[in-house]
C-alpha cells in the first residue's frame, strides 16, 4: 500500500486543508501531537508578525480517526487561518512579479494576469499542511524504532562547526535537544546569541537572512529504499522532499562536499565485526548507501537561501505597462531558517514513512509490525553465527 498526501489551499485563504491516504488501520492519532508540531513550525526568532503573533494553528481532524487510531481510511484535517479574518475582501491586482518568488513562472504557467493567484499557493504558509501531514505518520516511526531530530548550524555569516561523518546517535541527539528550546534553534548558546544579533541587523538594513541545517533519523532499518530502480532511491527521494521546501536550494548527505575532496580510501565507512554483530566508526554515507539505508545515522544538511521579501527595494518590471518598477512588499519573516529546519525534519519523516510502508506492508499495524519482526529475525547473509 503506497503513502500518498495532499494539501490544499492559500496563504491568505480561509484554511488549509490535508489528506493523507495509506496510513495503516490501528495507529495512535493524538491531536496534542499535531499541534506540538505545529507549534515548532511556528516558532523562531526573525518569524513575522503573522508567524509569531496572529496564528496559533491546530489540526482538526476530520475524518479517517476513531477512537484515537486510524481506521485504513482517509485522514483528513483542516488548519484554519486566523489571519483570513484580517484580509480585505477585494485586493488589487498585481501586475510586479517579485524576484526570487514564483509569481512569473507561476502566473506564465497557468495564464495569470494576477500575480497574486501563483503567489497565495507557493506561499510558504503551506507546509504548516505537511507538518501536521508528517505528525501523523510519528507514531508510525516510533513503533519501528525511529526517532527524527533537527538543529539550524547556519545563519548568514555565522556557523556552527560540524563533524557530520563522526557525529554518532548520540552526539545528533544531544545537538538537538539542545536546540529544542533555543530562539533559532541552535544547539550552540554562543553561537545562537550571534545568530540572534546577525538577525536583528538584517532587520535594521531591510534584509533579509538564509543559513542550513541539520535533519538526521536515527534507528532507520537497514534495506529502506532500493537500488533496483533510479525513482526508488532513498538518497534520491529525501533529497526531492527536502528541496521542496519553500527557498531551499540544496541538500548534502552526511559530509558530502567534504568527502569530495578525499581519495577514495578515505571517504568510506569502513565495516567491522563488532560484540554486537557488524559496525562502522564513520557515518560519511550520511546513513546511506547504494539509495538504501545502512541502519547508521540518516543525516541531510540543506541550505536556505535569504527570503525574497525584502523591504530593501529590488528591480523588477511592471508587466501591465511595461515599465521599470519596484514590487510591493509582502509581509514576511526576516529569518525562517529555524522554521525550516522543522518543515525538514517532517519531510525526512514523511519519506521513511513511506520507505517502511513500502518494506513492510501496510493495511495494519499489527501485520507491519510482524513483518519487520521476521526481518529482524533472518540473519545477515554470508555472517557466521
Amino acid at each position: 500500500m503506497s503513502l500518498r498526501l495532499l494539501t490544499a489551499g492559500e496563504s491568505h485563504g480561509p484554511e488549509l486543508v490535508v489528506l493523507v491516504d495509506g496510513l495503516p488501520a490501528g495507529l495512535a492519532v493524538d491531536s496534542a501531537e499535531i499541534d506540538h508540531e505545529l507549534e515548532r513550525r511556528r516558532r523562531g526568532h526573525g518569524r513575522g508578525a503573522r508567524s509569531s503573533r496572529i496564528e496559533r494553528d491546530h489540526g482538526e481532524l476530520v475524518s479517517g480517526v476513531a477512537g484515537g487510531r486510524t481506521t485504513g481510511a482517509p485522514v483528513a484535517l483542516r488548519i484554519v487561518n486566523r489571519d483570513f479574518a484580517n484580509q480585505p475582501q477585494e485586493k488589487p491586482r498585481l501586475t510586479t512579479p517579485r524576484p526570487g518568488h514564483a509569481d512569473l513562472a507561476g502566473a506564465t504557467k497557468h495564464g495569470h494576469d494576477d500575480f497574486r493567484l501563483a503567489r497565495e499557493r507557493a506561499s510558504a504558509r503551506e507546509t504548516a499542511a505537511r507538518v501536521a501531514a508528517s505528525a501523523l505518520v510519528l507514531p508510525l516511526l516510533r513503533e519501528f524504532g525511529i526517532r527524527l531530530g533537527s538543529f539550524v548550524c547556519r545563519i548568514g555569516e555565522v556557523a556552527l562547526e560540524l563533524d557530520l561523518g563522526r557525529s554518532d546517535a548520540a552526539a545528533l541527539g544531544a545537538l538537538a535537544e539542545a536546540a529544542e528550546e533555543d530562539p533559532v534553534r541552535c544547539p550552540d548558546r554562543g553561537l545562537s546569541e550571534r545568530m540572534v544579533a546577525a538577525v536583528d541587523r538584517a532587520q535594521g538594513q531591510r534584509q533579509t537572512l538564509g543559513g542550513s541545517f541539520v535533519c538526521f533519523a536515527l534507528g532507520a532499518p537497514p534495506g529502506l529504499g532500493s537500488y533496483t530502480q533510479w525513482d526508488l532511491r532513498l538518497d534520491g527521494r529525501l533529497a526531492q522532499a527536502i528541496c521542496s521546501v519553500p527557498a531551499v536550494k540544496g541538500v548534502e548527505i552526511g559530509p558530502a562536499f567534504e568527502v569530495a575532496a578525499r581519495l577514495g580510501s578515505e571517504a568510506q565507512d569502513a565495516i567491522f565485526a563488532g560484540p554486537a554483530g557488524l559496525e562502522r566508526r564513520s557515518n560519511f554515507a550520511g546513513g546511506l548507501e547504494g539509495g538504501m539505508s545502512n541502519g547508521q545515522p540518516i543525516v541531510l544538511r540543506a541550505a536556505m537561501k535569504p527570503l525574497s521579501s525584502t523591504r530593501e527595494a529590488v528591480e523588477s518590471v511592471d508587466l501591465s505597462s511595461g515599465r521599470p518598477q519596484d514590487p510591493p512588499y509582502v509581509r514576511s519573516d526576516i529569518c525562517a531558517v529555524p522554521a525550516a529546519s522543522v518543515v525538514g525534519q517532517a519531510m525526512l519523516g514523511w519519506v521513511l514513512a513511506e520507505a517502511l510502508l513500502e518494506r513492510f506492508g501496510g493495511d495494519r499495524l499489527d501485520a507491519m509490525l510482524s513483518a519487520y519482526q521476521r526481518v529482524r529475525e533472518q540473519p545477515t547473509p554470508g555472517l557466521q553465527p
